[in-house]
């Protein structure tokens, strides 16, 4: 009597990634603004901590304990920059999805370089500056000025390559958070970077 061989158990990893995707598919927009929301806080966590930036003390830079920066980013995540891309790819990059061939990669590519980013990038640099505490027109003209056209050139570069990827090895229901993903990767290194540029200018402002 031949035993019964046992079904290989699910890795953890596995489950989770399957019960994330079943959400995804279930409740899309909502799983997607909490994904965003996650990603967005713990990006400014990890780049807090990467760049040996000090956690200030100060009740004013707390929130119910929390380091208002962490608080105002998960916010930002979860009601603006996730809704937003799940907006932004219904309206522009699903009416891609199932056509073939060159021209409609290319199409897609395009539309997202021209619409998608733009507004995803404007909307970030509006966020930030009122994060920093821009509250003038000229305050945020200025910060616009200093920081969207570099977003808009990363973009160029990143975003094709991410959306190529996509294109050749994702289901269409997973490239939104494909997308906070790589944001998250590229947005901890730059805002890491921008941390330690500022810790270096505190601390030599301390020394002079």
């Amino acid at each position: 009597m031949t035993a019964a061989v046992a079904a290989p158990q699910p890795s953890v990893a596995s489950a989770i990634l399957t019960a994330y995707l079943t959400e995804l598919a279930a409740n899309p927009l909502r799983t997607k603004a909490l994904t965003s929301g996650t990603l967005s806080g713990l990006q400014e966590i990890t780049a807090t901590k990467l760049s040996g930036m000090p956690q200030s003390k100060d009740p004013k830079d707390l929130i119910f304990g929390i380091n208002k920066r962490v608080v105002q980013m998960t916010l930002y995540g979860l009601l603006v920059s996730g809704p937003l891309a799940h907006v932004l790819f219904e309206l522009v990059t699903k009416r891609f999805i199932g056509k073939e061939g060159a021209k409609w990669k290319i199409a897609q590519i395009l539309s997202s370089q021209l619409i998608n980013s733009p507004i995803q990038n404007a909307t970030y640099i509006l966020a930030m500056a009122l994060f920093a505490g821009a509250r003038t027109t000229g305050q945020i003209k200025a910060a616009f000025k200093q920081g969207y056209m570099p977003m808009m050139r990363t973009s160029w570069v990143l975003s094709p390559i991410t959306l190529v990827f996509a294109q050749k090895f994702l289901p269409p229901n997973v490239w939104v958070p494909f997308f906070n993903f790589v944001a998250f990767a590229f947005g901890t290194y730059v805002n890491t970077s921008i941390k330690k540029k500022r810790l270096a200018e505190l601390k030599k402002r301390n020394q002079d």
